[in-house]
């Protein structure tokens, strides 16, 4: 028997929560940090350092009250967070700036300069990362950086993932060099393989531009995965937190990857962390390259296989969006949206108000509903933007399985599976497949299971989820709902490409209102019948 605790930094508040390791969770905390957004610029949004660690240290106290528990008894800590989420430093790991935050999308030049030079050198890390580098990942980020900070360059040091700087500073990490670098973290976004010697060589860094020069030493560290410790947890932190000092800390990772493992991942399951965006997760024993996705990094998810990342840059975001614009909010708009049928709106929403994650991995795409008429209200949108998420999502399974990934098991994971039975009932019938919904809440349960592991309690991260993970209540498709959805996915797959890509070929896209406006008379009709 043990107890640790689990922390999840998501995109507006960290998660902890006190776990058992035959009880299960005892208690959580959720305490909230602000993002910072620019009306005037809409791909900005930056996070404090010092908002997450207070966040984090009020969300621990919460954690052991609500738990009933005293923190002397918590025998290890482990951090997930939001990537790629990356800050400046310098000299003893001060921060030199806000982190640019995963949303963060002000770097899509230069994502596309790294992604042209790294074609034109036949560089063979951008394969690894779906062969196109995104304004969401770690070099683009910190060029933009260095590129509008001049007064702030002479002092930068190293630059860090969120969950790596989390991991530094509760274990009191001040020098670059003793740092503990994620392989999740810098393997997904920065291009790192170890088969290909780390990152990418200092010549091709200082041919994207000069201002990269000695950048690559910079990022010096240990770059392992979450099996290893990456230290303890120092006497200040420890009186912070309300823990006892001295306890390990593991090598952190991403939020999504970590859900995926305490949403019960094996080789064959996908498991969409449904949120703010989506992180789409896989882990396979036979790593093979697969263009447009986040990354295929040994390592990443489950230290012993290779994790695969995809996703959708924004779906919760888009939901609130179309809910703040109608003077509304997502629950209100929700209510009776169970009663939708399938392709009854006349809507087909390409959700891409934050740009494109995956295939595509195009940012300055933006969303697209098509098919609007004089009566259509913001829970149409709503609905029709569930059913969009649900198209993109097959778009990215039909991508992985095409380049060797099976899929035998579909898993909704994250906060809105759990809350929202459209989304996982338009979900099963777009992808016709069952779609397993966990029982119960799993976020920061991958972090115990990981905080677990470094105790000794478990051997395996199998016996960890075996003792820990919750059982999954299965959603079937809808036949008749499958074959409308099989009509409007063949619609948005067209569509999806032809706007979504340049080409010098014209499109044909003339057939496609028709279309929708005979789908969504037909819905209709099969409604009134059985009324």
């Amino acid at each position: 028997m043990g107890i640790v605790a689990g922390v999840d930094f998501g995109t507006l508040s960290v998660r902890v929560s006190i776990v058992d390791s035959e009880h299960g969770r005892l208690g959580s905390g959720i305490a909230q940090f602000p993002l910072h957004r620019k009306k005037e610029d809409p791909d900005y949004a930056t996070q404090s350092h010092s908002d997450h660690m207070r966040a984090l240290a009020e969300a621990t106290r919460a954690a052991l009250t609500n738990a009933g528990v005293s923190g002397g008894l918590v025998e290890a800590l482990a951090v997930d967070t939001t990537g790629s989420s990356v800050i400046p430093l310098g000299e003893n790991l001060e921060p030199l700036d806000e982190y640019y935050l995963w949303c963060d999308h002000r770097a899509f030049k230069e994502a596309a300069e790294i992604t042209s030079a790294a074609h034109a050198a036949n560089l063979p890390n951008i394969d690894w990362c779906g062969g196109v580098y995104s304004s969401e990942w770690g070099f683009s980020k910190l060029l933009h950086w260095l590129r509008h900070s001049p007064e702030k360059r002479s002092r930068f040091a190293t630059a860090l993932e969120h969950c790596d700087m989390a991991a530094a500073t509760l274990t009191g990490v001040r020098e670059p060099s003793q740092i503990f670098r994620s392989v999740c973290a810098n393997g997904h976004k920065w291009m790192w393989n170890a088969s290909l010697g780390g990152l990418p060589p200092e010549e091709f860094l200082v041919s994207v531009d000069p201002l990269l020069f000695g950048v690559r030493e910079k990022l010096i560290g240990r770059y392992a995965a979450s099996n290893t410790i990456a230290g303890h947890l120092t006497s200040h932190w420890a009186q912070q937190l309300g823990l006892r000092p001295g306890i390990p800390i593991p090598v952190g990772a991403f939020d999504a990857h970590w859900d995926a493992v305490g949403a019960g991942v094996r080789a064959g399951d996908v498991v969409n962390v449904v949120g703010t965006s989506t992180c789409i997760v896989a882990i396979s024993q036979d790593p093979r390259l697969i263009p447009g996705v986040c990354g295929v990094v040994p390592g990443s998810v489950v230290p012993s296989m290779t994790g695969i990342e995809a996703g959708l840059s924004a779906t919760g975001d888009i939901f609130d969006a179309i809910a703040s614009r109608a003077g509304s909010t997502v629950a209100t708009l929700s209510q009776n949206l169970h009663h939708f049928k399938a392709g009854q709106t006349g809507l087909l929403r390409l959700t891409w108000d934050n740009g494109d994650r995956t295939v595509l991995v195009n940012p300055e795409l933006s969303g697209i509903a098509l098919g609007w008429n004089l009566t259509h209200t913001a829970q149409d949108e709503l609905f029709a933007a569930i059913e969009g998420g649900a198209f993109h999502t097959r778009v990215i399974l039909e991508r992985m399985e095409e380049y060797g990934c099976p899929i035998h098991r579909v898993i909704n994971a994250g906060g809105i599976p759990q809350k929202n039975e459209t989304l996982n009932r338009v979900y099963a019938s777009v992808l016709n497949k069952p779609v397993l919904v966990p029982s119960s809440d799993i976020t920061s349960l991958g972090s115990a299971i990981f905080a677990f592991l470094a105790t000794g309690t478990f051997k395996t991260i199998e016996d960890a989820q075996a003792a820990l993970c919750p059982s999954h209540r299965i959603v079937q498709p809808d036949p008749s709902s499958a074959r409308v959805y099989e009509e409007l996915y063949q619609l948005y797959r067209e569509l999806y490409f032809a706007f979504g890509s340049q080409s010098s070929e014209p499109v044909s896209v003339g057939h496609v209102l028709p279309k929708l406006r005979k789908i969504a008379a037909a819905a209709r009709a099969a409604v009134s019948a059985t009324v």
